[in-house]
């Protein structure tokens, strides 16, 4: 008995949008405004939280998630197609230069990373800096 169905006409490029789509799931990020912060939401299904950085680093807020959907190849049996998701993913996003450390909060709970961050202090966006010009 065969679970995969065979093609005569099997075309190798068949599949390969379908590898695209794949990828493109993951991480899939939703960004939401409020009056006095931005949330991000990020989808992690599989990943443990050990595993999950989140840095900043001249302005950007940078995700990075890895996973090994795959630890279990010692057990019998072959593989007639994987569709988990094994390897490092990163995604980073620009939130200025005046957010620091200190002022984002972060949870991960049921594969969903909620990020919390405030919005810049419109005072200081408004604010006017002149530079001084030397004789």
């Amino acid at each position: 008995m065969m679970l995969v169905p065979r093609r005569n006409d099997f075309d190798l490029f068949d599949d390969f949008d379908s590898f695209f789509e794949s990828n493109n799931k993951v991480m899939k990020t939703d960004i939401k405004e409020h009056d006095d912060h931005y949330e991000l939401i990020v989808d992690l299904p599989g990943f443990d939280k050990e595993n999950i950085n989140i840095s900043m680093e001249n302005g950007y807020l940078t995700i990075q998630a890895k996973t090994n959907a795959h630890k279990d190849d010692e057990e019998k049996g072959v593989y007639v197609r994987r569709e988990r998701y094994s390897g490092e993913f990163s995604r980073s996003f620009y939130v200025g230069e005046d957010v620091s450390e200190d002022d984002i909060k972060a949870q991960f709970k049921n594969g969903v990373l909620n990020v919390t961050l405030p919005k810049e202090d419109k005072e200081k966006v408004e604010t006017k800096r002149y530079i001084d010009i030397d004789d």
